[in-house]
């Protein structure tokens, strides 16, 4: 009897099994759809990109930024580092203009604690290099460059005179001279850094520059601009190499126009009238 048991429940369980087995067959896709579920990977939300201000050639401490120091690099936002200026006016607006405090290499960030900012304290006395000094000029939008000097250019001062008095040469009387050259520009006007809307239509001229120069220059500089008219000429961004030997010459009005130099009008002459005997005669003098 128990032997007949024993059988009965083995031929049921072994028909449970076949008839799973067939279920499984006849519909395999519900567990397959259920396996892809659960091993399919999350949904990753993209990271967003953003163009990151980096220094466009390698950078020097003590430079002051110009537009041109910078250029766009495409990273992720979260590859910015902390401080780090991102595309936008705003950001180029606080850095031009401003004091580099150290070296940056090409295509590196350029962050909030790499500058000091024209609007900081002590900015004017940490862009002065060791042993120089600050002093303004007067210009206008003839000596000026039409005010498109701007802070970290370099420029030439030609020192302008009117020679009175005691000269009857014409071709001698207004002369000018090279006064000093390769001089930096740290401020004009009040603004040691030029914005956005100074660079638009109708903007103020400038009526003062102020310049950086060594002590020896600063006296050169204040004497100059009580003999005549001092002009400023912009130098070329790529520099020009300093000529050798001596200081080239005075250039007198002569020498710019031929006007100057023609033939003189003759001396006024002088006559005489002398008398011998019952004769007389007139003698001219020159």
């Amino acid at each position: 009897m128990f032997l007949r048991l024993l059988v009965v429940l083995s031929l049921l369980l072994s028909a449970t099994g076949l008839a799973i087995i067939g279920m499984q067959l006849m519909n395999p896709g519900a567990d397959g759809q259920q396996v892809a579920r659960v091993e399919a990977p999350p949904a990753v939300a993209p990271v967003p990109k953003v163009r990151m201000l980096v220094a466009a050639r390698p950078l020097s401490i003590g430079t002051l930024l110009k537009d041109d120091d910078f250029q766009e690099r495409e990273v992720a936002a979260d590859q910015v580092p902390e401080g780090g200026f991102t595309q936008g006016t705003e950001s180029r607006t606080e850095l031009r203009g401003a004091l580099l405090r150290r070296f940056i290499d090409a295509n590196q960030p350029v962050i909030t604690t790499d500058v000091l900012r024209p609007r900081d304290r002590g900015f004017l006395a940490a862009v002065l290099r060791p042993g120089t000094r600050a002093i303004s000029v007067g210009v206008d939008v003839v000596t000026g460059a039409s005010g498109l000097i701007w802070p970290g250019d370099e420029v030439d001062l030609i020192l302008t005179q009117n020679l009175q008095g005691g000269n009857d040469q014409p071709g001698r009387r207004v002369v000018g001279e090279t006064i000093l050259s390769a001089v930096r520009v740290i401020a004009v006007d009040q603004q040691i850094s030029h914005s956005g809307a100074d660079q638009t239509a109708g903007r103020v001229v400038a009526r003062t520059v102020t310049l950086e120069v060594t002590p020896e220059q600063a006296e050169r500089v204040a004497v100059a601009t009580q003999l005549g008219r001092i002009s400023l000429v912009v130098r070329s961004i790529e520099g020009v190499p300093e000529a050798t030997g001596p200081r080239p010459s005075l250039v007198f009005g002569s020498d710019v126009s031929s006007a100057l130099t023609g033939p003189q009008a003759p001396a006024p002459s002088t006559r005489m009238r002398v008398i011998q005997g019952g004769t007389q005669q007139e003698v001219t003098f020159r």
